[in-house]
């Protein structure tokens, strides 16, 4: 329980302009891709996408959260006019949140499949990177009455078993932040 084998990104758009979730999502994949580390997203049945990471279950909490911090730093310093780290929302402005707090111990992320106490019952859906280009694709997509049709086709199909350490992708972030 002291070694998280997840990294959880939690994309958070200062209203809801999806559209902003959707360049986030597209940038983190990106940064992700670069890294050498596999992803997926999953609609948080709010108003965001969480980006999930596979960790090895080596390192302890502050490590990993000390990464994603480096990360959403690095994604934030490359796009100050549209992310930002800043926890408080005074501080934000209108630029998405990259939020890496629910890699702290005893700190909670929406599970898959978690149906949210919102309107409609929205349901937190696991998707592909190609979904996220679908126009009808938005933090509340899928509800209790569809979301079983998404879990179906399986769009995290074996994520889970290529937990990754941190080390390389440490070495190559240092790299690229020079």
């Amino acid at each position: 329980p002291d070694h998280p084998d997840r990294l959880v990104f939690d994309l958070d758009p200062a209203g809801d302009d999806f559209e902003a979730v959707r360049e986030a999502a597209r940038l983190l994949g990106e940064l992700l891709d670069e890294l050498e580390l596999p992803s997926a997203l999953m609609t948080t049945g709010s108003r965001g996408l969480h980006a999930i990471v596979p960790l090895t279950g080596r390192y302890d909490f502050d490590e990993v959260r000390a990464f994603a911090r480096d990360v959403a730093d690095t994604l934030a310093d490359a796009h100050p006019d549209r992310l930002t780290t800043a926890a408080r929302k005074k501080d934000r402005g209108d630029r998405l949140y990259l939020d890496i707090q629910r890699n702290a111990y005893a700190q909670t992320a929406v599970a898959p499949f978690t149906v949210r106490p919102r309107p409609g019952a929205p349901v937190a859906t696991p998707i592909t990177w190609d979904q996220l280009d679908d126009p009808e694709l938005h933090a509340r997509r899928w509800t209790l009455a569809d979301a079983v049709e998404q879990a179906r086709t399986n769009p995290w199909s074996g994520l889970l078993n290529r937990g990754r350490a941190l080390g390389p992708a440490r070495r190559r972030l240092h790299a690229l932040r020079g």
